[in-house]
């Protein structure tokens, strides 16, 4: 037998130094966010805000995702990778201790405020995969650090609904303590991998594929990514605004359509954690060696449109298990293989900051998408947000640019 081929070496690869410890700290941060998720609402509530108060509640965490996200990415370009994401673990802490001591909403939407900011430091966790990974590896590695928030958000809702027996102030302080503790444990533990930093060269420095922007040019504003960058940023942007919206009325869905309690709803919503794990920490890299990140993409993006119409137009349990495989397959290999490709596209300099406008588009996708579904399914249809999530998905398909790279070695695209 002849000697195995470079792409059965490169599914053998170890992972780099310091991987595990990045994605422990993104698994445990993303466990406190999931232990606060589903309780806020209720202690909003319980300090007498109005249904459109703790709506903003709810969605200050995004806003301020989306505002801090690119601040914090460049400074992570600037002073290191492992600075900040301990800086952004200390504010988790008291974000989540003061929403867990409020008196009154002001004080609560304070807490989500500092939680925001904070919880801005994904794309520094991203950043810091791509800075340690080569470009052929980089699907796989991201597609691994997203599971990781399919873990926080099933381990996330189960500890906190056994914390809130001690109280509604109790999930709240758990979670505090949690990002304390990581914030320690990172300091002690976590590597810097930012190339300015380390004094080693980024595995994939070099020219941004689709511009003359050389990797020490300094990215200030939108108009500085690179081209190519801002066209996927925006196919993350309208792919997480369809997806989101199916996030939000779902519930409504299984209970208008099938009759499911709020606890059958939660046990569907954790297997479908369970399945993006699987998606994102199996299936991405062989997929990504047969399609490339463009048919990856593409493939992705299909699969959630299609999903997102049969979930329309078919009221019945029969096609209710198939949509959902499909947007659970489609969103899994969306998510890590969008990431790839934007810290392709970005200059090694400030690839932080690039991954930083991606999550601020995330975040505004996640502000603004539920609250247009909310709308459709209440005053048009109950089709009406799933096909206009299946149109927009169908647009993004179109939007992928033809330059997203593909990784040496894998299937051309």
């Amino acid at each position: 037998m002849g000697a195995p081929n470079g792409r059965t070496r490169r599914e053998r690869r170890p992972l780099p130094p310091g991987f595990g410890t990045i994605w422990t700290t993104v698994a445990v941060d993303l466990i406190g966010f999931g232990i606060v998720l589903p309780i806020l609402p209720r202690y909003a509530e319980d300090l007498h805000a109005t249904p459109f108060v703790i709506g903003l509640v709810v969605s200050a965490f995004s806003v301020a995702q989306m505002v801090g996200a690119p601040i914090i990415g460049r400074l992570s370009d600037r002073i290191g990778r492992k600075p900040v994401l301990i800086l952004s673990l200390v504010g988790t802490a008291v974000g989540s201790l003061v929403t867990g001591i409020a008196g009154s909403v002001w004080i609560l939407l304070l807490g989500r405020v500092l939680d925001g900011l904070s919880g801005a430091s994904v794309s520094v966790a991203q950043a810091a995969v791509a800075d340690v990974a080569d470009p052929e590896d980089r699907p796989r590695l991201l597609g691994l650090l997203g599971a990781a928030f399919g873990v926080g958000f099933v381990v996330g809702p189960a500890i906190g609904a056994l914390a809130a027996f001690g109280g509604p102030h109790i999930p709240f302080l758990v979670a505090a303590a949690i990002a304390a503790v990581n914030a320690v444990v990172a300091l002690r533990r976590l590597p810097e991998t930012h190339p300015d930093r380390t004094g080693k060269a980024a595995p994939d420095a070099h020219v941004a594929p689709d511009g003359p922007l050389p990797s020490d040019h300094p990215i200030r504003t939108w108009g500085h990514v690179p081209g190519a960058a801002r066209r996927l940023i925006l196919v993350a942007f309208v792919a997480l605004f369809a997806f989101s919206g199916f996030e939000t009325t779902f519930s409504l869905l299984v209970e208008d359509r099938f009759g499911l309690t709020i606890g059958s709803t939660g046990a569907v919503f954790a297997v479908i954690g369970l399945a993006l794990v699987f998606v994102q920490a199996g299936l991405v890299h062989p997929v990504h060696v047969a399609l490339g990140e463009k048919g990856t993409l593409r493939a992705a993006l299909a699969l959630v449109a299609v999903g997102l119409v049969v979930l329309a137009i078919d009221g019945s349990w029969f096609s209710l298990v198939p949509a959902l495989l499909l947007l659970v397959l489609g969103q899994g290999l969306v998510t890590p293989t969008m990431t790839s490709a934007v810290a392709g596209e970005a200059p090694a300099a400030d690839r932080g900051r690039v991954l930083g406008f991606q999550q601020s588009a995330g975040a505004l996708a996640r502000a603004v998408g539920p609250a247009a579904a909310g709308f459709l399914y209440g005053r048009v249809s109950i089709p009406a947000p799933y096909l206009l999530g299946a149109a927009l998905a169908a647009a993004a398909v179109v939007l992928v640019p033809r330059s997203v790279p593909v990784a040496s070695g894998t299937a051309p695209s």
